[in-house]
């Protein structure tokens, strides 16, 4: 089943994929719950269920631009860094050990097909790739042979950063969390309908691919993402996990590629869609603002 949650004027409500176009989860349901994707995944098996007949059913047409974050307002996004072989070579890295991990905030997450806003205070604005985890069950100390049974689905994300602010501290979160740099979507495609294990994940900017791996070139694998952070965390309903992105990222290229207002970022994952943003320039007047980085911070990450 594919999920998306679409901007009505009634405001956003969970849809699923029929046959053609998108049926209302709730209305086509008669179950008022089902208006979010949070009720459905709180819902689990029996709310799949009661959903499964509308994916046979013809429904409405949308445009891409009234398509939502797939997931809306996330409690948590937990990332892993550094989470492909290439990727750490470019940034002068070793294949890390241990995984690199950190948070995003829900107020960084954004719509498949909106704008990318490039914050006003960054000059070096990067994309990442990469395939999300959307966690249905959850749990904690979960194996990596029982992962599955705790994830719903997946979908695709730009963990898209301001690498000097990423890089001017030991801490990625400032450069990871500037609001609405996280494009999620367009669906979320659950766990039964993909076999997640060895997907294309291509990045292309301005219709150039710039990233191109297979999800099987992970460090750490989709089950062991899973085990890893719910080693730490009880992993609840709706928790999104990004699982890094692979080579190619612009701060890594000569001379690097950042993005600039105007460009055209896509990141699409086989098999489960493809997140396409134009890039806007923030509009505020911070010329005098106090806290920027300077032009140059520390080797790339």
């Amino acid at each position: 089943m594919r999920l998306a949650t679409i901007v009505t004027p009634a405001g956003p409500r969970l849809h699923v994929r029929g046959r053609s176009g998108y049926v209302d989860a709730a209305e086509g349901s008669q179950n008022p719950d089902y208006v979010t994707l949070a009720a459905v995944i709180e819902g689990g098996r029996a709310a799949l269920d009661a959903l499964a007949p509308l994916a046979e059913r013809d429904g409405t047409d949308y445009m891409e631009s009234d398509l939502g974050a797939a997931v809306p307002e996330p409690k948590r996004v937990i990332c892993v860094g550094v989470n492909y072989l290439e990727h750490a070579i470019e940034g002068g890295r070793e294949a890390p050990s241990w995984p690199e991990s950190f948070l995003r905030t829900p107020s960084s997450v954004s719509p498949p097909f909106g704008d990318l806003v490039r914050p006003a205070l960054t000059g070096k604005f990067d994309y990442e790739g990469e395939l999300g985890i959307v966690i249905g069950r959850g749990g904690r100390y979960i194996r990596s042979d029982c992962a599955l049974d705790a994830i719903f689905g997946f979908t695709v994300l730009n963990d898209a950063t301001a690498r000097d602010w990423q890089r001017i501290m030991t801490q990625w979160t400032p450069g990871k969390n500037f609001d609405g740099t996280m494009p999620i979507g367009p669906e979320v495609v659950t766990v039964d309908e993909v076999e997640y294990s060895d997907l294309l994940l291509e990045t292309r900017l301005n219709g150039a691919v710039m990233q191109s791996a297979k999800t099987s070139e992970m460090i750490v694998d989709v089950p062991r993402c899973v085990e890893y952070f719910s080693s730490f965390t009880e992993l609840r309903p709706g928790d999104v996990i990004a699982t890094g992105t692979p080579g190619g990222a612009g701060f890594a290229r000569t001379p690097p590629v950042w993005l600039q207002p105007g460009d055209l970022i896509e990141v699409s994952v086989e098999g489960i869609g493809t997140i396409r943003n134009t890039v806007v320039e923030e509009k505020a007047d911070l010329a005098d603002w106090r806290w920027r980085p300077p032009n140059e911070g520390r080797p790339g990450l």
